[in-house]
């Protein structure tokens, strides 16, 4: 098991499947955490298994907005002290194809995939570069890579997330920050099995799965991968 202990990160997205999932994980390998979501920050105290003095909860913050993303890092600087790592899994799914007005998902998908991660990387650089250390990772999708019926807007979102996050480590690389982005497959979750019950989610990824790639990105021993866009898709 890899030893995040006294790592301070930031989990947006935290009341998710995979939000919350990731904040596990990242508890039991030691990181101090700052959940956050827009709508309620993480699971309820006691019911996830992370510490009180481990974890600070903030509640309401947009991320698609500078005001948002700041006053998280505010909060996080505030408690911890420091910062060494985002896990950014804040987004949004929709399908719709070209000749059925997908083009009104533009801003929507934009919006929530793509410009979260430039806010929440642009605020988290400052403590980041002071430190002279971080690590930033931003869930995309295989999405991002190679488009399908239906996603035209939400692949071009996704694969605005990787050009953000190759820019971002370009940037950044030669003061100690990584940037990367996983792409999960189709997550086995209660929501994806009741939508696609027809479908075998033993050839699903598991949010743990997920999250054990993102612990390895975040920690020390990491330091050696930037830009990397990394695909989780299990037997998919």
């Amino acid at each position: 098991m890899l030893d995040l202990t006294g790592q301070v990160v930031i989990v947006t997205g935290a009341s998710g499947n995979l939000g919350s999932a990731i904040s596990r994980v990242l508890a039991r390998q030691g990181a101090l955490l700052a959940v956050a979501d827009r709508q309620h920050a993480g699971q309820d105290r006691g019911r996830d298994g992370i510490e009180g003095a481990k974890r600070l909860l903030i509640a309401g913050a947009d991320v698609r907005t500078r005001e948002g993303a700041t006053r998280i890092v505010a909060e996080t600087m505030a408690r911890f002290g420091r910062i060494d790592a985002l896990v950014n899994t804040v987004g949004s799914f929709k399908m719709a194809q070209v000749a059925d007005a997908a083009a009104d998902d533009w801003s929507l998908l934009m919006d929530l995939n793509a410009l979260s991660a430039l806010r929440l990387s642009e605020a988290v650089l400052a403590p980041m570069r002071a430190q002279a250390y971080g690590r930033i990772v931003h869930i995309a999708a295989a999405a991002g890579q190679r488009s399908f019926a239906g996603a035209s807007v939400y692949s071009a979102s996704k694969a605005a997330v990787l050009r953000i996050t190759e820019a971002v480590s370009d940037e950044n690389k030669a003061r100690g920050i990584t940037a990367n982005c996983v792409l999960p497959g189709t997550l086995d979750t209660p929501q994806n099995r009741a939508a696609l019950p027809e479908a075998d989610p033993t050839l699903w990824v598991s949010p743990h799965d997920v999250a054990a790639v993102v612990a390895f990105l975040v920690s020390r021993e990491a330091a050696a991968v930037t830009g990397a866009a990394i695909p989780v898709t299990g037997r998919q």
